[in-house]
């Protein structure tokens, strides 16, 4: 249990302690809680033997729609938070185009990509869903479905995001994956996909508030 849900926790501990000291800080937590999360994941896994990377049509497909609904959906419904990650535009800190700026950017790309889907994906599809379906919830198989428990952790998933109902819909999404393959490699993957998506669009449009 501990393997599947204190990583999570402890990014999302270090998440909120962005822009705590200093309009500047927002950069080095993130850069920090990056390699943190780095490393819970080269301890995590042989704890934790189904994260792992996989490949498939179905991931791909999931992870372009999504980063579509994430993008097409913005402007229709009000983020969860405010403005938020409007906020996060390392060219206005450091400079435009400057080393500093563009190093944050490629670590933020990094992190979103690589450490972020990992991590997120153990604990809502891999630990909370079957933690809410099942006391001995490493005995029941990832693609055992179970309605609420589905609801539950999607929605939780959605409001971690500044854009809330694209989230709830990628939680949809990316747990359906898990259902269909019987393993969670799909959905990291897919997660991953969207992730640096966004990432690019976000770099090709100035469009910081997906940060």
């Amino acid at each position: 249990m501990l393997a599947r849900a204190l990583p999570f926790v402890v990014f999302v501990l270090l998440t909120c302690l962005e822009q705590q000291f200093g309009r500047s800080s927002q950069y080095w937590v993130y850069f920090l809680k990056t390699l943190v999360g780095a490393w819970f994941i080269f301890e995590m896994r042989a704890a934790v033997p189904e994260m792992k990377w996989a490949f498939s049509v179905e991931a791909l497909l999931v992870g372009i729609v999504v980063f579509a609904l994430w993008v097409g959906l913005d402007p229709y419904y009000p983020p969860l938070f405010g403005k938020g990650g409007a906020t996060w535009n390392p060219h206005l800190q450091f400079g435009l185009n400057s080393a500093a700026a563009w190093f944050f950017i490629v670590a933020r790309i990094t992190g979103m990509t690589f450490v972020v889907p990992m991590l997120e994906e153990v604990f809502f599809r891999s630990f909370l869903y079957r933690a809410i379906a099942e006391k001995d919830f490493m005995g029941m198989p990832l693609n055992q479905f179970r309605p609420g428990p589905f609801l539950i952790t999607s929605v939780l998933f959605g409001i971690e995001h500044h854009q809330w109902l694209a989230g709830i819909l990628a939680g949809l999404a990316y747990h359906w994956l898990v259902f269909r393959k019987g393993r969670l490699g799909d959905a990291i993957t897919a997660h991953a996909i969207t992730n640096f998506l966004l990432g690019v669009w976000v770099i090709w449009k100035s469009a910081w508030n997906f940060f």
